[in-house]
């Protein structure tokens, strides 16, 4: 019964137009009156609990970094030197999305900021070299959702949090399941574009490749410093945030000096908007993770579950289909915010490793910002591509199919996240 009051006052708060923070709200206050345990004050003391936290600190400073990255220079930069490695190749700037897709996850972790950067240098490239528009557009969309896979992820901090789970082990672990997800894109690419008849660029000399990797120098140094500093344990996740904002700017300013003190406003305006949007979610959704632990929702969970629950691939293949379905209708963060706390508890208990969960949940997560109706990074491509966001949909189809094959294919051989994590530890 707890579960049918959970799901009805979080749905009907959503079919009444209530923001999905102020619906997480509802969904407590619910959850306290069938429990006949309403206190005003225990929700606003999970309110502030639910903001102050050292670990959430690293979203703002990340959201910050991609802003710093895409005005700075840094996006352009890597965009250029993919292209004169594979620009070349048919269909080559197909293969320069996916490459620039894959890099510039490891810069930024945003989804939303990557997609619009990416297409805005590449889509009129790709008009004027006679590409279809709309499946390029899908094609840097599916590229632009490895951001919440490749560290560093706002996906995998707020399960680290909200999962009470390693975000240090979430990060080095999402590093094989993001390189196999471009890969399976550029595999994609190859099949879906090699009749077309587009125009290639001219191939670049030796010398022109190595200027654009020497050019790009300091945008591409970046995931080593991240990686290699939470590898031997330099700084924390949080601190790494603010290393990779720090960096940005004084890369941005002082080396490539594209970025100048009168376009900081903005770029800090707007990271601080995304940035309240997030952190305001994560507050809400203590509410609710509070209340979910206090009503037993997990043990009910388990409890229907568990037919599931002797075997594991199983029981993941159950929960990453339900997580699919939810994708389509819930955008990214919600759905983190509301469903970790009832599922961490119940793949504990299956003896799963909430690390290997973590990664395969954030990246289901990821490919849900592309399936409709909601796709917030669709929206974003076909915006920036100015065609119809129903050309986009079947123009991202092959990719999405291709990264939930990915997603099954980790499922099915946990050991590609498992064994390669153990040498990274």
């Amino acid at each position: 019964m707890t579960v049918i009051v959970f799901v009805s006052a979080l749905l009907g708060a959503m079919a009444i137009g209530l923001p999905i923070a102020f619906a997480l709200l509802v969904t407590g206050i619910a959850l306290m009156v069938y429990l006949n345990n309403f206190d005003a004050q225990i929700i606003a003391q999970n309110l502030f609990t639910g903001a102050d936290s050292f670990p959430l600190m690293a979203v703002p400073f990340f959201m910050l970094a991609g802003e710093l990255m895409n005005a700075g220079g840094l996006s352009r930069r890597i965009v250029e030197a993919a292209m004169a490695w594979v620009g070349h190749w048919r269909g080559g700037l197909g293969y320069v999305a996916v490459i620039a897709s894959v890099i510039m996850a490891s810069l930024s972790g945003s989804a939303v900021a990557d997609t619009a950067a990416i297409a805005a240098l590449l889509i009129p490239m790709m008009r004027k070299a006679n590409y279809n528009i709309p499946r390029s557009a899908g094609l840097i969309s599916a590229g632009g959702v490895i951001a919440p896979v490749i560290p560093p992820s706002i996906g995998l901090v707020l399960y680290g949090v909200s999962g009470n789970v390693s975000i240090r082990q979430l990060f080095l672990a999402g590093i094989v399941p993001g390189i196999l997800m471009g890969i399976a894109l550029m595999g994609t690419w190859w099949i879906v574009a090699r009749r077309d008849k587009v125009a290639t660029t001219p191939k670049a000399s030796w010398n022109e490749r190595l200027n654009t990797v020497v050019n790009g120098f300091w945008a591409f140094l970046l995931p080593f410093v991240i990686i290699g500093g939470l590898k031997i344990g330099v700084f924390t996740p949080t601190e790494a945030a603010v290393v990779a904002a720090v960096y940005a700017l004084v890369v941005g300013m002082f080396v490539y000096r594209e970025l100048k003190i009168s376009d900081l406003y903005h770029v800090f305006l707007s990271a601080a908007k995304t940035t309240s949007v997030v952190m305001f979610l994560a507050a809400t959704a203590v509410v609710s993770a509070w209340l979910i632990t206090i009503a037993n929702v997990p043990a009910e969970v388990g409890s229907l579950l568990e037919p599931f629950m002797d075997n594991k691939i199983l029981l993941m293949f159950v929960i990453m289909v339900l997580v699919v379905i939810i994708g389509t209708a819930l955008d990214f963060v919600p759905t983190i915010l509301i469903l970790t706390p009832v599922l961490v508890p119940v793949i504990k208990m299956a003896g799963i490793d909430p690390v290997y969960f973590g990664v395969l949940f954030i990246m289901n997560n990821a490919i849900g910002l592309i399936t409709p109706p909601v796709g917030t990074v669709l929206n974003v491509a076909a915006g920036v591509a100015k065609v119809p966001l129903g050309s986009v949909i079947r123009g991202v189809m092959p990719f999405l199919i291709a990264e939930i094959l990915v997603l099954f294919l980790l499922v099915l051989f946990p050991e590609l996240v498992t064994v390669p994590l153990q040498y990274l530890r």
